[in-house]
């Protein structure tokens, strides 16, 4: 009996260990993806966007506090890949942990639920997950950066609303991407209706995108009337994958310094895009979140209807047959 146990301890440590080593690969394959989108801000590289909170904060979502060695390890593994290991990389591990760890229990805290299918969890995951989660990382990397005098202390303040605006984007357009496909009932409505239109507006919010953050207008706005449509017709599985093609699409234009984003400052620059990149990402998941809700409560009443009007059939036998209104196909 004793062996029969040690051996299923030991098979959960091992599907432990190849939980948190998949979820570091994941976490480095996705800075990698990450670090091609960069800027540099005050002789520091920054990304607009980072993927790998949005991945570490769903990992933990789903796997409980069990997983941050793996975000640990992935941290690390990237730190390597930009050079070798110094004494401020330690900060901007621990940072880097810390956030995801903190905004999760935030979350856990505040009866988060992953099907994101009330407003309340739509708040949460902006305020809590997002804004509030990733202040630690930034906080805590930059400062790492200026005590090891890897950066001026004037530079602060620059670096770090560059770096939290970062962390937080990839929590607004990842995680939900991430929380949803996991979440997707089988099967699904491929009616051949449903499926043209979502692949109609998948293509038009690319177009508009490519559009708009290639020209010298600014008619940035032009993709929010297609991220409501997606919004409203197919909630957050169909938001979530325009926001990230706007996000993506923007990022690009804006390093490139093209369209819109050409001609101005780095400040400018990344104003006018974390802007843009958290309006859309806002308007996706929050909208998305009261869509879901109202239809939720809709069935709730529908089934609620239902069950009263078996409950009065079976009181009074055939007084829902006598209240039923005839049926004008058999006359």
């Amino acid at each position: 009996m004793a062996g029969v146990v040690r051996t299923r301890e030991l098979r959960h440590t091992g599907a432990v260990v190849l939980l948190m080593l998949s979820v570091a690969a994941a976490y480095y394959v996705a800075g990698r993806l990450g670090l091609t989108l960069q800027v540099v801000v005050e002789g520091a590289v920054v990304t607009p966007l980072w993927p790998p909170t949005g991945i570490a904060l769903a990992a933990l979502i789903w796997f409980g506090l069990r997983i941050w060695p793996g975000i640990a390890l992935g941290t690390f593994l990237l730190i390597l890949a930009l050079g070798p290991f110094r004494s401020f990389a330690i900060g901007v591990l621990a940072g880097n942990c810390l956030a995801p760890v903190c905004a999760y229990l935030m979350l856990r805290r505040a009866g988060f639920r992953e099907e994101l299918d009330r407003l309340r969890d739509g708040l949460s995951l902006v305020f809590l997950g997002a804004f509030a989660g990733m202040l630690i990382s930034a906080t805590i990397g930059t400062g790492a950066l200026v005590v090891a005098g890897m950066l001026a202390p004037g530079s602060f303040w620059p670096i770090w609303s560059a770096w939290w605006a970062g962390d937080a984007m990839g929590v607004l357009v990842v995680a939900p991407l991430l929380l949803v496909a996991r979440k997707v009932r089988w099967p699904l409505d491929l009616r051949p209706a449903r499926c043209a239109e979502a692949v109609l507006l998948l293509l038009s919010v690319a177009a508009v995108t490519f559009v708009t953050t290639t020209s010298s207008l600014a008619v940035l706005f032009l993709v929010f009337p297609l991220l409501i449509w997606s919004a409203l017709r197919f909630q957050l599985p169909g938001a979530a994958p325009c926001v990230l093609v706007v996000s993506v699409l923007a990022i690009s234009a804006a390093t490139d310094r093209a369209g819109p984003f050409a001609g101005h400052s780095l400040l400018e620059v990344m104003g006018t895009l974390q802007a843009l990149n958290a309006s859309a990402a806002l308007t996706g998941l929050l909208l998305s979140a009261i869509v879901t809700e109202q239809y939720t409560v809709r069935r709730k009443i529908e089934l609620a209807c239902a069950e009263l009007a078996e409950v009065v059939d079976r009181l009074s036998p055939g007084t829902a047959a006598r209240r039923r209104p005839p049926d004008d196909s058999r006359r």
